[in-house]
């Protein structure tokens, strides 16, 4: 039993001789030109290695900086030199000091600065700090130098000499790189550039700019930017401090220092951040090696294997298995492994709707050619007119099974390419009732006979039987089963349609006769396609047995489910058949 009638709808067979879309010929080469070439790092790896180190890099390159740590570093440096150069200022006002040649009037003492004694305490007050003293006069002209021996043969001048390079060739390289990367970092700000007079030139020339304010009585400091380094610094810091006594501005005295200290400073700072960094560099390399190994080696093997099943031929490529890892590779390798199964599935399902498509098609025509045949050889004309009807009957239950074939080939891809919407299934199933009622009274008025099995529809129960789905197809479904369950009623025999909302929110429709049920064990058999178990006394070829089996794969496609099974009596016997569709909340 189980069935269904042809509910009519028309199909357009598909065009073969059509031209087929044309194939582009450098698609192939393109999907060759992706593959890695193998001891290549892949792109992921190099992303994530560019990635962390960059971030490393930005913030070690902040860190090398130091500008903060270089000025409290410089002020305490100028501090020193200050409180330095105000004792050295002190001393000079005390002991370097005597009376003027000419004095003032109204009896006022006045007083001037010895050159010779502020030689004199200059050189001893330098020796114990080896810092750079000079002494000018009140009228900017320098008097001593602590760098300028003055003895009978002449004067000798001192001057720092730059450090010879010391260490191995990997030591000096390693130098000259930290020189160059120096230069390289920027600065907080812009230093003024100092230049020394050379010899003799210094006794002549001007004063610099904080002698000329210690000169009128303020303390100067500044720092300055050599234009050639001495001893790997190139800074030079000088504070001038006026000498005075009893208020009164002798001269000035000007102590310079190289940066020096400062640059020692920094640099072990550095140092210490860039051995840091190394070993943070090896660890984040390695790290990132690790994370991509992690990522792009289960990737690229999947993709391997899916090229392998594209290209291959058989079912011995297995996608890898990494759903054990709990994340998205994992989650991807899952996907892909059920896709292929899918996949395979579908092939399977379509070999096997060809080869009942061949079988179901082999029977009518084996049928009719030997009636084309066996009608040429015929003379009787009743014999003939049998054989003819017989051609016409095969003729035309060709002509319905290859309607529902095509139906049932294009019905997946209908279902993934129409859009969902609002369903009314109670306004559905009275408009079906509706019709087969009109129907029937019609085809009685016309033949006068027994009446045939009634629709009777059940009011809904739930509220609202609005579903998310497509109204042509599930009008299909319904049809089907009220056309099924009519063929196994008999002569006024009822057909119930029962309609409900459950409480989990899914809509719920039973359709059941009065017929002979379904025969023992055949519950799920009867969906399979070209099932055919019809009433005794039926044409045969009348179904072709695709009416349940489409029905079973619209309801699935709106993630429903259908099943068949028998009513049973107080006794225990089979009082008829009940279908039951399940279709979800929308």
């Amino acid at each position: 039993m189980a069935s269904v009638t042809d509910t009519g709808s028309e199909v357009r067979a598909p065009d073969h001789n059509a031209p087929s879309p044309p194939v582009k010929p450098g698609a192939a080469p393109r999907a060759a030109s992706r593959r890695r070439v193998r001891g290549v790092p892949s792109p992921l790896t190099l992303r994530i290695l560019a990635v962390n180190v960059l971030a490393l890099l930005l913030l070690v390159g902040a860190l090398l900086y130091l500008g903060r740590y270089q000025d409290r570093l410089v002020q305490a440096e100028l501090d020193a030199l200050e409180t330095e150069a105000r004792i050295f200022a002190s001393a000079l006002g005390e002991g370097a000091v005597q009376r003027a040649a000419d004095e003032p009037e109204l009896g006022q003492e006045s007083y001037e600065l010895s050159p010779e004694l502020g030689r004199q305490m200059i050189r001893r007050l330098a020796l114990a700090t080896e810092t750079h003293t000079r002494l000018y006069g009140p009228d900017g002209r320098m008097l001593s130098d602590s760098r300028v021996l003055t003895g009978s043969p002449g004067k000798i001048e001192i001057q720092e000499l730059p450090l010879p390079p010391s260490g191995d060739p990997a030591s000096r390289a390693v130098n000259e790189f930290y020189a160059r990367f120096i230069d390289v970092v920027p600065s907080r700000e812009n230093l003024p550039l100092y230049r020394e007079p050379p010899g003799r030139a210094a006794e002549s020339a001007a004063p610099p700019p904080n002698v000329e304010r210690a000169l009128a009585g303020e303390n100067s400091a500044t720092v300055w930017r050599l234009a050639s380094p001495v001893a790997r610094s190139n800074l030079l810091l000088t504070v001038a401090v006026p000498v005075q006594r009893y208020k009164e501005v002798l001269g000035a005295v000007l102590l310079s220092r190289s940066g020096a200290v400062i640059d020692e400073a920094i640099r072990s700072v550095r140092t210490d951040i860039l051995r840091v960094f190394a070993v943070a560099l090896l660890v984040t390399v390695l790290m990132s090696l690790y994370l991509a190994g992690t990522i792009a080696r289960p990737i690229r093997k999947l993709a391997q294997a899916a090229d392998r099943l594209r290209t291959g031929h058989g079912r011995h490529t297995e996608i890898p298995d990494f759903t054990r890892r709990g994340d998205e590779i994992g989650e991807l390798s899952g996907v892909l492994r059920d896709m292929t199964a899918a996949l395979w599935a579908r092939m399977d399902a379509i070999e096997r709707f060809a080869a009942d498509v061949a079988h179901e098609i082999k029977n009518p025509l084996t049928s009719l050619r030997s009636a084309v045949e066996t009608v040429s050889r015929i003379q009787d004309p009743a014999r003939r007119d049998k054989l003819m009807a017989i051609i016409a009957d095969d003729v035309q239950r060709l002509d319905r099974l290859i309607s529902d074939i095509s139906n049932a080939s294009r019905l997946d891809a209908e279902l993934s390419r129409a859009a969902l919407e609002p369903v009314d299934i109670g306004a559905m199933l009275r408009t079906l009732a509706d019709i087969h009622r009109a129907t029937a009274e019609d085809e009685e008025d016309e033949d006068g006979t027994e009446a045939a099995p009634g629709v009777v529809i059940e009011p809904p129960r739930g509220g609202s039987l609005t579903v998310k789905g497509l109204e042509g197809r599930l009008t299909q479904v319904f049809q089907n089963l009220i056309a099924n369950a009519l063929s196994f009623s008999p002569p006024g025999g009822q057909v119930r349609l029962a309609s409900r909302r459950t409480p989990d929110g899914a809509v719920e429709v039973t359709v059941s006769d009065d017929g002979p049920g379904i025969p023992e064990g055949k519950e799920e058999a009867i969906f399979e396609r070209f099932y055919t178990e019809r009433p005794t006394g039926e044409k045969f070829g009348t179904h072709s047995g695709l009416g349940l089996s489409i029905s079973k794969q619209i309801v699935e496609a709106h993630g429903g489910t259908i099943r068949a099974a028998n009513r049973l009596g107080r006794d225990g016997e089979t009082i008829g058949a009940v279908f039951i569709v399940r279709l979800p909340r929308p």
